[in-house]
């Protein structure tokens, strides 16, 4: 801002929006303390850099009010997990199974965690199994974002909802 400006040429805009042209630091300077406003640096990285001449106090509140809305208009995204045992009854799948739909239908992504217990653990397969079932009961309406991978005593991946999938790729 004014003397901070560490460019010696500037394109300056004036507080209408209109290009004034190249000028130098201190004309682009005198300009603006003639209309009784600021010179501020908008884009320093252009070349010649970009330079608005604008009431710095006004700018300011209008740029800390703009970064609030946008921040209130984003939508934070969590990643839900569900844990399910190797030997879960149908009915139980079912009801986590439903609440995993909800999360996704929201636009969460899910992550999916099978536990093996003691001896279970010789058994790996069959944790397999109950992703591969899991992932086939949704069909089409999800798409698997991390694979089934055994960690330790726990088998899991990550789903989200397809929709969401379409609309980030549009």
């Amino acid at each position: 801002m004014n003397e901070s400006i560490q460019a010696s040429q500037l394109r300056v805009i004036d507080a209408e929006g209109k290009q004034l042209g190249l000028y130098t630091k201190q004309e682009a300077l005198n300009i603006a303390r003639e209309q009784g406003l600021d010179l501020v640096e908008i884009s320093p990285d252009a070349n010649p850099p970009v330079a608005k001449i604008v009431d710095w106090g006004k700018f300011n509140y209008q740029r800390t009010k703009q970064q609030q809305k946008n921040k209130r208009n984003t939508k934070v995204l969590e990643m839900k997990q569900m844990r399910f045992g190797l030997k879960i009854s149908e009915h139980d799948l079912n009801v986590k199974l439903n609440k995993v739909t909800s999360f996704l239908q929201i636009g969460h992504k899910v992550k999916i965690t099978i536990f093996y217990r003691g001896r279970e653990l010789a058994h790996k397969d069959i944790g397999f199994k109950l992703a591969d079932k899991v992932i086939e009961g949704f069909g089409d309406t999800i798409v698997v974002d991390q694979a089934p991978q055994l960690a330790g005593k726990q088998l899991n991946f990550v789903i989200r909802s397809n929709q969401h999938a379409k609309a980030k790729d549009a």
